[in-house]
Parts: structure tokens; sequence; C-alpha cells
């Protein structure tokens, strides 16, 4: 599926109008409802596909974190091969209680996989907690930028930034 037929689509099944309170705290008139595309396997398939592109060669593994960024991250890692680790939010509090699932090695390169950028807060609690595992934070991408700050929030920290579509070039 090329680009602007994927954007067309994940408008199409997601983008809802209404009153909504943003993970960020923000409120918001509409919303990109993540679970509506990472829940079917064509439009998450060709998420990972676009996805795919944007992970640099010297990454060795695929980090999500929980509960929207797994099924991103599963799928790129199916898609590229790469392994993958889970991030948690904090720590379970029973059984081995980590902050990162999978595996992780000091030194690695990871990309994060995100699904709709607001404030980059997540993403940037992410790439800290990844970091004091001792890897490196490649860059960090997602599907949408709603353009409200996340880019520049995330380019200021001196991660790279990648979405594959904007607000505006989804004509929202």
């Amino acid at each position: 599926m090329d680009l602007k037929q994927l954007g067309k689509e994940i408008v199409e099944t997601s983008y809802v109008e209404g009153e909504f309170i943003l993970s960020s705290g923000r409120r918001s008139t509409y919303i990109f409802d993540k679970y509506a595309f990472e829940t079917r396997p064509k439009l998450l398939d060709a998420i990972a596909e676009s996805m795919a592109k944007m992970v640099n060669s010297d990454v060795s593994r695929i980090a999500g974190m929980e509960l929207g960024g797994v099924p991103l991250a599963t799928a790129l890692s199916l898609k590229t091969g790469l392994p993958f680790v889970i991030v948690r939010k904090g720590k379970k509090g029973y059984g081995i209680d980590r902050s990162i699932e999978g595996d992780l090695t000091s030194g690695e390169k990871v990309v994060i996989v995100e699904d709709i950028a607001t404030t980059g807060a997540q993403a940037l609690l992410a790439a800290k907690t990844i970091e004091e595992a001792g890897a490196k934070v490649s860059s960090i991408v997602y599907v949408v930028d709603r353009e409200e700050g996340a880019r520049e929030g995330i380019v200021s920290k001196g991660y790279r930034f990648e979405a594959l579509f904007t607000k505006s070039g989804l004509g929202v």
C-alpha cells in the first residue's frame, strides 16, 4: 500500500471528533484512535512496512512502550527481523518486576516506535529507561504527529524524530 493510501485509511479508521482528554492531560476536539489501526492486521502490516524504511542500518533492537507501542514493535520486528523489547511505564511490583521486558544489551542501538505524538513525554520516559539500561536510542518514530510540540521536545533532548504522517499532512 502506498503512503497516500495508508494515510487515508488511518484517517478513515481512527480519526474521531468529540471532547477528549489526551494522555498528556491536554483537552482535544479530536483523537486518532490508535487501537483502531493497531488491531487491523492489514493496516498494521502496511504501517510496519512503511516504518521499516525509517529504521537505520545500525539499529539492533526495536522498543515499544506499553500498551500502544507493543503492536507496532511486534509488527516492525516481524517486518525487519530485529528483536524487540517492551518498555513498561513502571515496574509491576510482582514477579520479576522489570521495567524492560525482553533482552536488551548494553551498547545496543534502539529505535523506539510509538503511535500518536502529542508532547513526546511517554517516548522520552521510554528513552530514559532504555539509556539507564545501557543502550542508546537511535531515533523515536511515530505513526502520526499531532504537531503539538512532540518533535521539538524530542529533538531538544538530542533524539532523531520521525513520523509517517503529520496531522496537517493527513488533512486534519
